[in-house]
């Protein structure tokens, strides 16, 4: 099974992760007390399905009959479990469980601060990780209870400034998002992907004056 190694600026990113705070990520921090519960989640970065030397990213698309944050986009991940030795442990047993990822290749770079989310009470930690031997056969929906679908968008396509927008909320909510495949990306899973093109330097600058209202 053929070995890529990661793209030098998702490399350079993982060497600067320890010195960023969390505040560089996102707005809500865990509580003094902490949160509800905590969980993890894999910000997956992968060769090109097609053409090794493109870079992606995977996103899944959770399940409509869920009861919570039903049709709407995520990581792969879940909450901790005792047996977990530590966040990446929770973020790559999730993968397994829900889109069949083999995680013996894939390389842990790093977590990033582990941050809050208020509408659930959740503290979570967004693992940083390279699909180092892609699996032959692609990922999938392993546990449709969870998972609708896989994509996995180009890195180039999610940089292009010409297709970046905000979505805005009635709760005054606005966030960065795209529109990959007809599911449109916002919400923690869209402002951590922001995040980290952007701190990698990878992302060029869009107008973030462009604002569509979140389809309710």
């Amino acid at each position: 099974m053929t070995a890529y190694l990661p793209p030098a600026w998702l490399a350079d990113f993982a060497r600067r992760v320890p010195d960023l705070p969390g505040e560089r990520f996102a707005r809500f921090l865990p509580p003094p007390q902490g949160g509800r519960r905590h969980s993890a989640v894999l910000v997956l970065f992968a060769p090109g399905v097609t053409d090794p030397e493109d870079t992606t990213v995977v996103i899944t698309e959770r399940a409509h009959t869920m009861r919570s944050h039903p049709g709407q986009p995520a990581f792969p991940g879940g909450g901790t479990e005792p047996g977990d030795a530590d966040p990446a442990a929770t973020a790559l047993r999730e993968a397994a469980e829900e889109i069949d990822l083999d995680p013996t290749g894939v390389d842990v770079l790093g977590e990033l601060p582990t941050l809050h989310i208020p509408v659930s009470g959740y503290d979570v930690t967004p693992v940083l990780a390279w699909w180092r031997e892609p699996s032959p056969s692609s990922l999938w929906a392993r546990d449709p209870r969870e998972v609708a679908r896989v994509l996995q968008p180009s890195v180039a396509s999610l940089v292009d400034s010409a297709g970046r927008f905000q979505v805005s909320h009635p709760s005054g909510f606005v966030g960065p998002a795209w529109d990959v495949e007809g599911l449109l990306v916002w919400g923690f899973t869209g402002g951590i992907l922001d995040r980290v093109l952007d701190l990698a330097g990878i992302a060029p600058p869009w107008d973030r004056g462009v604002t569509r209202p979140l389809p309710l």
